[in-house]
């Protein structure tokens, strides 16, 4: 998220455009129909789901890990910078050409190489969809577990650039922990491979969540896991949104760990039911949405001891999904809550921050202090098991300055969770829109570190520049320069 005294940033980076030579050479990789560059194409690829804007010269679509080494090597020859994208999803502008330049669009590298259900895994191309997975393994019993929101269009190489994560993030974990294998195009074209059992560094580790900084990811082996025994939703409805944070801490006191504790406040659900009529009481100040997956017996106890916790936390009602469909009906009032704030507001902005549990209702309570004094509305839909908040700032782009007011509402908002304990991020990535704000979470030390490593895979800094680390554009030390060398 860019500082409010660098508004500059998302339009003034320096812009090294792509030469007709260059151009015609592009061609030559990935054919006529595998490059645009007119300006009524290039629009669609100069935004993700974040607010800012920056629109690229050229976008090429390789077929093959070969097409990919091809066009970085020209990148390299021509000194341009270079940006991965998938399906344009990231809501921190991990995706947006901040210096122009070439977009890679993996959108036909889309194939399921392998699946291996033996070794309980799976080989595909960045392009593939994330839920395309599961149902492709469904038949064997099997399913891929990191579920974002945009789960129907996201893409696995966008998931792992961004270390994604979603609603089944509390028991299952992040991207990273269901990746065994990668192949990779570092920045001077030559093709790498690391698996999760080989010996030495942890590279997956590392590039997962690098943000296409370090390399670009062109084939990912992914963990399968077993579909549950059984699998129960409940609903918990609450007259004030201090009952929900109360009940997920009673939750994690008692031992348990659902596989999603999802919370919607009241202005949320309210936006959610009249779009999806997914039987969220419009009535309700918050409502948890929880699941618990496993076997049979161990799922039914659970459950009987989170009615117990609600009940003691003042919750109203709980429900109990009784069918496939109303757990189905459930999941898609939560899945699809970005479109239902579609359409009430003509623009918002998603934050993610993360605090402790302990914080959740404090945290709540400061929201709401920064809607009031910018005079904006705010909506929260957040992972409550784990502490990821979502707030959603409702503006209009529309009226001059309102952007600018969302902004600094979603800084005030990251500060508070730095300052419980928190991080300024738990899976919407860095980006473009939060790097100036690196300098409050780390020391400089740990910045310089960050930058080496960066600098060890990307010594020209032509590599999705200017995200991730400040860029010094902002009110933070210069640390980035937008192309070249690392100021460090």
């Amino acid at each position: 998220m860019s500082t409010p005294c660098s508004e500059e940033v998302a339009e003034g980076f320096p812009r090294r455009p792509v030469t007709g030579e260059a151009k015609l050479k592009l061609y030559d990789i990935v054919g006529e129909k595998g490059l645009l560059d007119r300006a009524d194409d290039l629009v669609l690829y100069e935004y993700d789901g974040s607010v800012d804007k920056s629109r690229p010269d050229v976008v090429v679509f390789p077929r093959t890990v070969a097409d990919v080494s091809a066009i970085v090597k020209l990148a390299a020859e021509y000194q341009l910078p270079l940006v991965g994208r998938g399906a344009g999803t990231g809501l921190s502008g991990g995706a947006i050409p901040r210096a122009g330049g070439i977009m890679i669009g993996f959108a036909r590298m889309n194939r399921i190489v392998d699946i291996d259900i033996p070794n309980e895994r799976a080989t595909v191309e960045p392009g593939v969809v994330n839920l395309d997975i599961s149902a492709a393994v469904a038949p064997f019993g099997y399913f891929y577990a990191p579920d974002p929101s945009s789960q129907r269009a996201c893409t696995i190489g966008g998931n792992v650039a961004e270390n994604a994560g979603g609603p089944h993030t509390l028991a299952y974990g992040v991207t990273t922990n269901h990746i065994l294998g990668l192949e990779y195009v570092l920045p001077d074209g030559t093709i790498h491979t690391t698996a999760a059992d080989e010996t030495g560094y942890d590279l997956i580790g590392l590039l997962t969540g690098s943000e296409g900084t370090m390399a670009l990811t062109t084939k990912i082996t992914v963990r399968l896991m077993r579909q549950p025994e059984r699998v129960k939703t409940i609903l918990a409805i609450c007259n004030a949104a201090g009952d929900a944070a109360d009940t997920v801490a009673e939750i994690t006191a008692r031992a348990i760990t659902p596989v999603a504790v999802e919370m919607l406040d009241g202005e949320m659900l309210r936006m959610v039911e009249d779009a999806t009529h997914a039987g969220y009481p419009r009535d309700a100040a918050a409502v948890l949405l929880i699941e618990l997956e496993g076997l049979a017996e161990s799922v039914d106890e659970q459950a009987e001891q989170i009615r117990e916790a609600c009940e003691k936390c003042g919750v109203r009602e709980v429900r109990v999904a009784r069918t496939a469909e109303e757990r189905d009906l459930l999941w898609k009032g939560r899945k699809n809550a970005f479109g239902a704030v579609g359409r009430v507001s003509p623009s918002y902005y998603v934050q993610d921050g993360v605090v402790p549990r302990t914080q959740i209702a404090p945290t709540l309570r400061h929201i709401a202090t920064v809607a009031e004094k910018y005079g904006l509305g705010i909506s929260n839909i957040f992972h409550a098991g784990d502490g990821n908040m979502h707030p959603i700032i409702l503006f209009n782009s529309h009226v001059p300055g309102e952007l600018e007011k969302a902004k600094a509402a979603g800084e005030e908002i990251l500060q508070w969770c730095i300052s419980v304990g928190g991080s300024i991020t738990g899976e919407h990535g860095v980006g473009m829109e939060k790097n100036e704000m690196m300098a409050h979470l780390f020391s400089a030390d740990s910045l310089d570190c960050m930058a080496r490593l960066k600098r060890l895979f990307d010594p020209e800094n032509r590599l999705n520049p200017g995200k991730m680390l400040p860029t010094g554009m902002g009110c933070m030390e210069i640390r980035q320069s937008p192309l070249g060398t690392l100021n460090y």
